[in-house]
């Protein structure tokens, strides 16, 4: 019972939340800066069953790999109602300029959804300086439409790693040496 009562609350707020700005089967969305290790998440209600292909333009950080994710989220409603959205891609395209679908974007990569499963992951392991955008294609096919929702990671380079792990060595070999001087 209280699990029923949560997935309804749930779909309600999305539901609630999207309305403003629910754009069946095309939609451009604009999630501004990812931050770097804070996922930037982001969803969609289409309103309607059918073919969608939603974009959503953000900014990455200058150094940083990132990884996105994005998971359908089926839903069935008490009076046989039903929500259920199939993904069949997810593209990262960079986007110099912020201009949407002029000759300066580039598809860097694309993940087709081959097996049927509920989500699409796509890594990219370089950094990606500016603006890009995510391309979502799928097929809303419950009765009243479909949901989904997803993250985008920046993830900082090794390199970054390395040099704070050489900082901590270089904490670890003073703490170490002080300590050792007091002994003495």
């Amino acid at each position: 019972m209280i699990n029923f009562s949560l997935k309804r609350a749930v779909a309600i707020a999305m539901l609630a939340g999207a309305s403003a700005g629910v754009h069946a089967h095309t939609g451009e969305h604009t999630l501004g800066n990812v931050a770097v290790d804070v996922p930037t998440s982001f969803n969609n209600a289409l309103s309607a069953p059918g073919a969608f292909n939603d974009i959503f333009s953000f900014t990455l950080p200058a150094t940083a790999s990132s990884g996105y994710t994005v998971q359908n989220f089926p839903l069935t409603i008490p009076d046989g109602g039903s929500f259920n959205t199939m993904l069949t891609s997810l593209s990262l395209v960079s986007n110099p300029d912020g201009v949407l679908f002029n000759q300066d974007d580039t598809v860097l990569r694309t993940v087709a959804n081959s097996d049927g499963s509920e989500s699409i992951n796509l890594a990219w392991g370089q950094p990606l300086q500016g603006d890009a955008y995510l391309s979502i294609a799928g097929i809303a096919n419950g009765t009243e439409g479909g949901l989904y929702h997803g993250a985008i990671a920046a993830i900082p380079e090794p390199e970054t790693y390395a040099m704070l792990l050489a900082g901590l060595g270089l904490m670890g070999a003073v703490v170490r040496r002080r300590s050792s001087r007091k002994t003495s």
